[in-house]
Parts: structure tokens; sequence; C-alpha cells
């Protein structure tokens, strides 16, 4: 069978697209809240304080696994950018699941189980 013409094809390929962007949103707004604090942007500014606001529920996990390194007012968020990481190895290992429903042939599960042994 043509794993092309499958019926799960097309919502595994939507279920990847979302989840890829939905993590791009995450991503951004986390590397808007990593620069933010270290220009010393002004917390109480607009901007500033929406992101901060937002994305506190997800940099609120990782807040407390490294020192705040502070530099002449400026804040380097370690946390943040493991934050970044983490969200992104659960999206990648997400996409590996939504992989494990597409419909293989026989042939092809036969050559991939092979190469699997040879690992």
């Amino acid at each position: 069978m043509d794993s092309s013409n499958s019926p799960t094809t097309k919502p595994l390929y939507r279920g990847t697209q979302v989840v890829w962007y939905i993590l791009g949103f995450i991503e951004v707004l986390l590397l808007f809240r990593f620069v933010l604090k270290l220009l010393a942007a002004n917390p109480t500014a607009g901007f500033t304080s929406f992101i901060y606001g937002v994305t506190n529920f997800f940099a609120a996990p990782f807040l407390s696994v490294f020192r705040v390194i502070y530099v002449e007012g400026s804040i380097f968020e370690w946390t943040t950018l493991l934050a970044m990481l983490v969200y992104w190895v659960i999206a990648v290992g997400v996409i590996k699941l939504f992989l494990i429903g597409k419909t293989v042939s026989t042939p092809e599960a036969a050559v991939k189980l092979d190469e699997q042994e040879s690992k």
C-alpha cells in the first residue's frame, strides 16, 4: 500500500503542522522574554508586562532550576533557555508519536526493522 494515498496521511500531516506551529509560537514568546530580560526592559511597560505575564506560565516549571545571573540590571535567564529546549524536545516526541500512526507497507516495515537490527 502506498502510504501517500493512505487516509491517515493528511490528518497526521496536519497534526504535525499544528504541533510545529504551537511550538513556534511558544518559542517566539519565550525568546522575547529572554531578550527583554537580557536587555533590562522596563517590566512595567505594556509590551514587556504582557510578555512576562504570558510566558510566566511556560517558564514557571523551570524558574528555580538555575541561578539567575544579574549583570548591571540585565538578567541572563538560563531557565528560559531550558524551557525552550524542553518544549522543543516535547514537540519532537509528539511528532514521533504521530508518525507511529503512519501507514506503512509490509516491505517498508521489513526494511525499517532490518535497519533497526543492524544498529
